[in-house]
């Protein structure tokens, strides 16, 4: 087994809370979420991925302009304030609400909004309590020289700002391709209820 195995399984023992004789890898989690939670800023950026693994795989390398940010969202479904008046108990809107997007590529917006002159690259879950989500995301300085004469990032400086905004990256394609068949299905029944209609 390579040292990127080791790394991925310890990882995997600490999310699931496993214990044996050499570790106490529930308690190693519970320690470092108790150190996100405490942090004064939503978003931090970090020296290092906590998940090598992860990071490399969506694209993380070790050179300047590349780095990673942790960013804590919220759980729950957002800020909905509840109609007043006209409207029936069913069509108040309480029971089904929800932010139409996944916690995950909120996160990713969120620190494309607060690094402007970076992209995102993509982004995996670290960490969760009871009331936050964390994520780390990985971002590339789109002039950085470094990334420039990467022949494998040099792409993110042709046509890719504001990546995370505009749904490119992985998690914005789901929630674009999930809202699309919403769409799609509620035009089908509005179209099937004036039929019959």
């Amino acid at each position: 087994m390579g040292a990127w195995k080791y790394i991925r399984a310890n990882f995997q023992r600490e999310w699931k809370g496993q214990k044996d004789r050499d570790y106490n890898y529930a308690g190693m989690m519970k320690q470092r979420t108790l150190e996100y939670r405490n942090e004064d800023k939503a978003i931090v950026k970090l020296g290092g991925p906590t998940n090598i693994p992860a990071a490399r795989s969506i694209g993380y390398k070790a050179k300047q302009g590349v780095f990673v940010a942790r960013v804590r969202v919220r759980k729950g479904t957002g800020t909905h304030h509840r109609p007043k008046n006209k409207r029936r108990p069913k069509r108040q809107g309480q029971a089904t609400l929800s932010r139409r997007k996944s916690v995950q590529a909120i996160a990713e917006e969120r620190a494309s909004k607060k690094f402007e002159n970076a992209e995102v690259l993509g982004s995996y879950k670290i960490a969760e309590d009871g009331t936050k989500h964390y994520y780390e995301v990985v971002l590339a300085d789109r002039d950085a020289p470094s990334v420039l004469a990467d022949k494998n990032l040099k792409w993110i400086n042709h046509g890719q700002q504001g990546r995370a905004e505009r749904g490119k990256t992985f998690f914005g394609r789901v929630n674009k391709r999930a809202n699309l068949a919403n769409t799609r299905k509620r035009h089908r029944k509005q179209a099937m209820d004036h039929t019959h209609g």
